[in-house]
């Protein structure tokens, strides 16, 4: 039977777990077992590709990444914090409910997936399709900042949620790529300069920034630069427009009833 991992209430215990070419599968399970232990922050050196790190965990514990770890960080997670000081790959936060993830470098595609809760912080680019399906739940508003730049069917299918993109980088590759926010029907995006027309999709609207936009991202954007280490003199709130869709149902003509 699987076991469930719930923090003790006790002071921070910290062991640090040298990963260099351990197999993911035992690598995951000595995370479990220092869970088990009553660790509640576990540093991971020398990661290199290992997937499904911190995935499924129900714990507050803190888990500090020193490499680049495989696809499916923190899928299922509901309360960890991981922070990656390198690069992440594909589908960071799959289906998370709650917790933060830090990437102190570039991500993958498909960051978000799902998600329900929680934070994902990217300080630096990322890949295709960010924040697909991702939905709110009451209280729970799941959060995406990236600091670079996105590629293409950015907010897809998006039900609910917020994500912000910085669009910081020197390189003369647009902020974001096609098809923004295609499908989408609820949540909010919001971007720091205004997309041009041709790559948004047939579901959003772009407007200005109302005064309950402005209080989220003055909460919001302070804590990614501490968590991402960036420095964000320069970022004028101002500077940022929102993206939302014209409907819930953008489908609903397509069904027969």
């Amino acid at each position: 039977m699987a076991k469930t991992y719930t923090r003790r209430e006790s002071e921070v215990r910290t062991v640090t777990v040298d990963a260099k070419g351990v197999y993911y599968r035992d690598l995951n399970s000595r995370v479990r077992e220092l869970i088990d232990g009553g660790y509640t922050e576990i540093v991971l050196d020398g990661v290199n590709g290992q997937r499904y790190i911190g995935d499924g965990l129900t714990d507050s514990v803190n888990i500090i990444i020193n490499g680049v770890p495989g696809n499916d960080l923190g899928a299922f997670m509901d309360g960890p914090t991981i922070t990656v000081n390198d690069n992440a790959q594909d589908c960071v936060g799959n289906t998370m409910n709650s917790g933060k993830i830090v990437v102190r470098g570039h991500a993958g595609d498909v960051i978000g997936y799902g998600m329900r809760g929680g934070k994902i912080f990217i300080r630096d680019d990322v890949g295709y399709r960010v924040g697909i399906h991702m939905k709110s739940f009451k209280e729970q508003v799941p959060i995406i900042v990236a600091g670079g730049k996105a590629g293409d069917f950015f907010g897809e299918y998006m039900a609910g949620g917020v994500i912000v993109l910085l669009g910081f980088g020197e390189d003369e590759r647009p902020v974001v790529g096609d098809y923004l926010g295609t499908g989408m029907h609820g949540g909010a995006i919001y971007m720091r300069g205004e997309p041009e027309q041709h790559l948004l999709g047939k579901e959003v609207s772009v407007s200005p920034l109302d005064s309950e936009d402005r209080k989220l991202l003055e909460v919001v954007l302070p804590e990614f630069f501490k968590d991402t280490l960036t420095d964000g003199a320069g970022v004028d709130i101002s500077d940022f427009i929102k993206l939302r869709p014209f409907s819930h149902r953008p489908y609903g003509s397509k069904y027969v009833y």
